[in-house]
C-alpha cells in the first residue's frame, strides 16, 4: 500500500520509499490507496529474483488482473529505474511473450493435423464423437486419443475440473488419452509426435 508519511520498515513490513508515484499507478482497494498490478510488478523487479517476479506475473495473469500494456507503461514512467531490476523485468516479459502467446483453438487443430500429417502419424478422426464426448482426435484401431489444451480457454476451475472429468471417464472406458499443452505443441512438435507414435505401436 502506500502512504503519505515516512515509514521505517520494521520485522513485519519492507517500506520502499519513492518521492512521488504518478496517479496512474496508485489505485484504492477497500479505502486504501495501493499501487496498481503494473507498478508493483515493475517494483517488484528491483528486489525479487528472476523467478519469484515470473510467479507474480503469473499469479497476476491467472486473477485475470494483468495488462501488460499497463506493465510498459509503468515501466516506462520508472524510467530513471534502470538496472538489474529492469533487465529481470525485460527477461520475464520476453519469457511471457514467447510462450504467453496463444493460438486460436482452431489454429492449434491445424496445427496438430499438420503435425500428424508430417510425421505420417496415419489419419485420425478429428473434432470425433467417442463415448459421449467431442475429442480432438482419434485413432479408433489403436483407440487413442489426444487433447490440446491452450491457456486461453482453461483459464477456469470448472473448464479444468470438465477437462480431467473427461480424461478419466475415457480412460475408464479403456481409451489411451494423451494432453499436450499448447507449448507443447507449438514449440515440441518432436516430442509430441514421438509420444504419439509410441503410443499407436
Amino acid at each position: 500500500m502506500t502512504t503519505p508519511r515516512r515509514r521505517a520498515s520494521d520485522r513485519e513490513l519492507r517500506v520502499f520509499a519513492r518521492r512521488r508515484l504518478d496517479d496512474a499507478d496508485v489505485t484504492v482497494v477497500d479505502a486504501i490507496p495501493v499501487t496498481t498490478v503494473a507498478r508493483t510488478l515493475v517494483d517488484l523487479a528491483g528486489i525479487v529474483s528472476r523467478e519469484r517476479l515470473a510467479s507474480a506475473l503469473s499469479a497476476a495473469e491467472r486473477a485475470s488482473a494483468l495488462d501488460l500494456e499497463a506493465v510498459l507503461a509503468a515501466r516506462e514512467r520508472a524510467r530513471g529505474r534502470r538496472g538489474a531490476g529492469d533487465a529481470n523485468l525485460r527477461a520475464v516479459l520476453a519469457e511471457h511473450a514467447a510462450r504467453g502467446a496463444q493460438l486460436t483453438r482452431e489454429a492449434l487443430e491445424r496445427r496438430l493435423r499438420r503435425l500428424v500429417r508430417i510425421h505420417r502419424l496415419g489419419q485420425p478422426l478429428l473434432n470425433a464423437r467417442v463415448a459421449g464426448y467431442e475429442v480432438d482426435a482419434y485413432w479408433p484401431e489403436a483407440r487413442l486419443i489426444v487433447e490440446t489444451d491452450g491457456w486461453q480457454w482453461h483459464r477456469d476451475r470448472a473448464a479444468f475440473g470438465r477437462d480431467r472429468d473427461k480424461t478419466n471417464a475415457l480412460q475408464l472406458a479403456g481409451f489411451t488419452v494423451l494432453r499436450f499443452t499448447h507449448d507443447a505443441v507449438v514449440r515440441r512438435p518432436e516430442q509430441v509426435a514421438a509420444a504419439i507414435r509410441t503410443a499407436l505401436a
